[in-house]
């Protein structure tokens, strides 16, 4: 899922402050000679909004920094092609490459925006058929037949399932336990509502506002047709609150014995909320997202690293996202003839038409979800597209009138995230990839994936900003990342959505030459943590977002420093093809890293990963003493350095001479602390730790640069609550 932040004029307006602090402290950095303790409340870095990734030498301020050069030639400067929003994963604060020189300060970004897209990939001829896979992708778990009706003016989804479940366990099962997701907006004390406030993203549920599910008949077809819905029970094994409904336990006769399947029968009905948290409807439009009653995943012993087989089993959290089985999905929905149906899948006959109402039949095999919208606005547009890398696929636009003329832009950036993440990763397999955008009213619906099928933001802009293409290529890539390599969204969120915002902001950079700005999304990480933890145990939803997006980010970027871009594409090639169509956990992405590079990570891992460290190096004090050897006047200069974060290796040093030298060390970063006395015919002007930012998980880059000299008529402490005062304004920022 994609998270976003709406309002651009708070945003900006922030921005502009921290991008005029950081013209002042450069300055106001050296006030005070620093020969102890710094002060542990100046801790942003100034660096945040700056551009460059290198000092100058040319005897100008190290910290007020210049456009410099992209590696490959081209000029980076902080402005975006179009007006970026900024999203909670930081995503969206890019660095845009021109195709020539930097922009000047003053220019007007607008004016720069391209007339139209860059084109994709050059396509291959191309007829995909939309049939069923000739052999199984997947260990096919589940097998769903739903037959549905949507009630227009009740704004209702009556339907029944016939779900059979295959016991992939060692030991006979005696209850099975069902997710019922729309129970989360029964009321205001479910867990859902509870710990999100009402509130997903920008989109508030308004009064009244609710939503629910109904079991009213559950059936066991064992040839005795045992009715179950009197003993269903309703569990809460996550917070014991007895007012959640989204988890049932549904207790059978008889034990499911080890490799055998069991079928239930099942009618029920929901009520749809006015569109909120990925699921409802706005007006005529609906989008139904987790509408039918699905099966828990039973984790077979080994999985994830599970020392236990069991049932994995969790409410639906503020934070949480989703987590299910592999299998084959035969869907028939009935709607308004008005209406329009975009689905996961593909359709298995045509539609038919009564006069009243459509018939619509999808199919889909080796997913984990099956999911649907319908409006009878709905534009439609389909191309067929296919690469060396890519078989063939329809896509498919479901476009919101007043988006009609954007369509090159959607088609183009499908087109361009399928072909490089089948080109990376390996092949999209599926015959077909559904866009739907939702209307302005309806953007609780937009920014989330599906199988098969993802959704935009609302069309609320004539002439949107990059987000546009941002959030299908961040959708897209979450076909490969949950869709395909299929991890426990409860428990393990970073490994779907870090993996998926780090793809995304490859292509990003790739397609349409936007550069993600590491210091300032460094910036935003003021209260890590763990990326192995449940959803929920974060303390707040802007820390989740801050860590299973941003901070995963940043983790797989360091590694790619470490590694370098072509051993790390193969880390995320072999870990792709190793798990797709399985369930892997943080443990088998980190020995598919260990594989692929033939050393142990483990140190790696513990802080960065299992634990919720950033790297903090600091430049802590600098003396300088005069002295005279054989008549020649000498200076030693010694400096310390402190490790307050995690560890890193070759941590680069520059030390920089008032004669102009400049020497360039590399520490270790193990040690807690070190000194280094260089001995020099000039005294040190100053100490920079990384001064090409080459850290990404730097986040404190304020107390890595030091000078030594300073105007006593200026000498003045910097102890005016400066961070807490910038903290604030960037939690303004993330959420």
């Amino acid at each position: 899922m994609k998270k976003r932040l709406g309002n651009r004029l708070a945003i900006w307006g922030c921005l502009t402050l921290l991008a005029c602090s950081t013209a002042l402290i450069p300055r106001l950095s050296g006030l005070g000679l620093r020969t102890g303790a710094p002060d542990s409340s100046w801790r942003l870095p100034s660096t945040a909004l700056t551009l460059a990734s290198g000092l100058p030498d040319d005897g100008t301020e190290p910290l007020i920094l210049k456009p410099i050069r992209g590696t490959d030639g081209r000029a980076v400067i902080a402005a975006p092609p179009w007006p970026a929003r900024v999203g909670a994963d930081g995503s969206s604060i890019g660095l845009f490459l021109p195709q020539s020189e930097a922009l000047p300060a003053s220019a007007s970004a607008r004016a720069y925006e391209p007339a139209a897209p860059p084109p994709a990939p050059p396509g291959l001829p191309a007829k995909p058929v939309e049939k069923p896979a000739p052999r199984p992708l997947s260990n096919r778990i589940v097998e769903y037949h739903l037959n549905a009706e949507f009630d227009a003016p009740g704004k209702l989804i009556r339907g029944t399932s016939s779900l059979t479940w295959k016991n992939p366990g060692s030991v006979p099962v005696e209850a099975l336990y069902v997710h019922l997701y729309p129970n989360a907006f029964e009321s205001k004390k479910t867990t859902f509502m509870q710990e999100s406030g009402g509130r997903l993203r920008n989109d508030a549920s308004s009064d009244n506002n609710y939503g629910s599910m109904q079991l009213t008949s559950v059936q066991l077809l064992d040839g005795h047709e045992s009715e179950l819905a009197d003993q269903i029970e309703f569990v809460q094994p996550d917070d014991g609150n007895a007012h959640d409904r989204t988890l049932a336990k549904v207790p059978l006769p008889r034990a499911v014995a080890p490799g055998e399947e069991v079928t239930l029968q099942m009618a029920f009905t929901v009520q749809l909320p006015q569109v909120f948290a990925r699921m409802g409807y706005a007006g005529d439009f609906v989008m139904a997202g987790q509408w039918f009653p699905k099966i828990a995943v039973y984790e077979p012993k080994g999985t994830r690293g599970n020392a236990e087989e069991g049932w994995n089993l969790h409410q639906y959290h503020g934070n949480s996202e989703f987590y299910a089985d592999f299998g084959i999905f035969d869907v028939k929905l009935k709607v308004p003839s008005a209406y329009t149906v975009a689905a996961t899948g593909f359709p298995t006959k045509p539609v038919s038409d009564d006069g009243k109402t459509k018939t619509y039949t999808f199919y889909a095999d080796d997913v984990h979800d099956f999911a649907w919208a319908a409006s009878p606005h709905f534009i439609y547009v389909e191309e067929p597209y296919a690469t060396k890398q890519l078989p063939g696929v329809r896509i498919k636009l479901y476009l919101d009138p007043k988006h009609e003329h954007l369509k090159a832009r959607y088609m183009t950036a499908a087109k361009k995230a399928l072909a490089r993440y089948s080109e990376w990763y390996g092949s999209y397999p599926y015959s077909t990839l559904s866009i739907v955008v939702p209307p302005e009213n309806g953007n609780g619906a937009g920014g989330m994936e599906y199988p098969t099928l993802v959704t935009s933001w609302g069309a609320s802009e004539e002439n949107p900003s990059l987000e546009l293409e941002r959030v299908i290529v961040h959708e897209i890539g979450h076909q490969f990342f949950y869709g395909m390599v299929a991890s426990n969204e409860f428990e393990e969120a970073w490994l779907d959505e870090g993996f998926t915002s780090y793809a995304e902001d490859r292509l990003m950079e790739k397609e349409y030459g936007v550069r993600s700005n590491r210091l300032v999304e460094a910036s935003y990480m003021t209260n890590p943590a763990s990326l192995k933890q449940h959803a929920w145990k974060y303390s707040g939803h802007d820390q989740y977002a801050e860590n299973v997006y941003t901070r995963a980010k940043l983790v797989l970027k360091a590694m790619e420093a470490q590694l370098g871009s072509e051993t790390m594409n193969k880390v995320m090639r072999t870990y792709f093809q190793r798990w797709k169509f399985k369930h892997p956990g943080t443990g088998d992405f980190q020995k598919t890293v260990e594989d692929v590079t033939g050393k142990s990570w483990k140190e790696f891992f513990d802080q960065y990963v299992y634990g919720g460290m950033m790297t903090d190096y600091e430049v802590a004090g600098i003396q300088v003493k005069e002295l005279t050897d054989n008549g020649q006047k000498l200076y030693d200069s010694s400096v310390k350095l402190r490790r307050l974060g995690g560890t890193m290796q070759a941590v680069p040093v520059r030390f920089h001479f008032t004669d102009g030298t400049q020497i360039d060390k590399s520490w270790n970063g193990t040690e807690t602390e070190v000194i280094y006395t260089l001995r020099h015919p000039a005294p040190l002007e100053w100490a920079a730790i990384d001064p090409q930012h080459s850290l990404v998980l730097e986040n404190k880059r304020i107390n890595s640069f030091m000078k030594t000299n300073v105007d006593n008529k200026l000498s003045v402490r910097l102890n005016l609550g400066v961070v807490k005062i910038l903290e604030t304004f960037f939690g303004w920022v993330v959420w």
